[in-house]
């Protein structure tokens, strides 16, 4: 069946609007400072299932639950010291925890694929607070894209991919961070599960320990894990320093190139930049895209994993 995908506007009237579709079950495509979030009723087990069946994702891919404050995320997962620290420190904001679920959280199974674990955090941008606030419950939302596809940072990107599948897209702009959120794991040692809009570093500094890293290609235990993912229709080549016949040049830094990322090195614009610059080489149609060279820190470390993702054989994608 395919819907009448309504566009609502970022105000008390679209947040409520937004807010009844949910609270009936239906899905709504909203803006985070990350990227738009394809939000559903995390308690209701049909409405988060008409996620993963929106963006053709596969069910063993768990879910954020996002949520206005700290006391909302308590009453979902088992807190921790750790977990005080760091909500402190970046709430709201582009950092996710990965904490053991509560017994009497109350969301759906499908929401952690029957992982005894919960992904949660809390949004900084103000729509996204607004509407989970109007709403007064858990909103469980990935990105709102075809599952594998680049992810969206404007409500156009959205539309291009999801209309006629949702009930609404709240149109609120352009995210200012273009990067998911980074996901820390606290089911025992701090562990990286996906780096993000946090870098790693600052995660780091504010426990004042080291993060383990997540052994690519184990057990998905947090989105974004998938070999394959954030990919456009053209095949991507990392690390180019030359262009072939049929490539156009996604550049970095100061150099001659189709769309610069940064032409001054800017890893904070670069981030932006990135599935906007991807979603507006896809539209061309392009042979293919090579990305120039760029640094592995900060949060050059989150650019690279979206690019290696989007540059992944395609076979793998499920």
């Amino acid at each position: 069946m395919t819907l009448d995908t309504r566009h609502l506007t970022a105000d008390a009237e679209g947040y409520a609007q937004a807010s009844r579709v949910w609270r009936a079950g239906g899905l709504v495509a909203f803006p985070t400072e990350t990227v738009y979030g394809l939000g559903a009723d995390a308690r209701n087990d049909m409405a988060v299932a008409r996620i993963f069946e929106a963006k053709g994702r596969p069910r063993f891919n768990p879910l954020i639950v996002h949520v206005p404050d700290t006391e909302a995320a308590k009453a979902l997962v088992e807190w921790s010291d750790a977990a005080e620290i760091l909500a402190s420190a970046f709430w709201p904001g582009a950092l996710t925890l990965v904490l053991p679920i509560k017994d009497d959280a109350g969301l759906s199974p499908l929401v952690t694929a029957e992982l005894p674990t919960l992904a949660v955090r809390v949004p900084a941008h103000p729509v996204a607070q607004s509407l989970v606030r109007v709403f007064g419950g858990p909103v469980a939302a990935p990105s709102a894209n075809p599952s594998g596809r680049i992810s969206p940072t404007e409500a156009a990107h959205v539309a291009a991919g999801l209309s006629g599948r949702i009930e609404a897209i709240v149109d609120g702009g352009a995210c200012d961070v273009g990067l998911e959120s980074t996901i820390l794991g606290l089911d025992g040692a701090p562990v990286l599960l996906r780096p993000g809009g946090i870098p790693a570093e600052a995660i780091e500094a504010a426990l004042g320990t080291s993060l383990a890293r997540h052994v690519e290609g184990g057990t998905l235990t947090a989105p974004g894990q998938m070999t394959s993912h954030y990919a456009p229709g053209a095949a991507v080549r990392l690390n180019a320093t030359e262009v072939g016949a049929d490539e156009v040049l996604l550049g970095f830094g100061p150099m001659e190139s189709d769309l610069n990322l940064s032409p001054s090195g800017d890893l904070v614009e670069a981030a932006a930049n990135l599935f906007g610059y991807l979603h507006r080489l896809d539209a061309a149609n392009v042979g293919g895209i090579a990305v120039a060279p760029i640094p592995d820190s900060g949060l050059g470390r989150a650019i690279n994993d979206r690019l290696r993702r989007a540059a992944a054989p395609r076979d793998v994608i499920v």
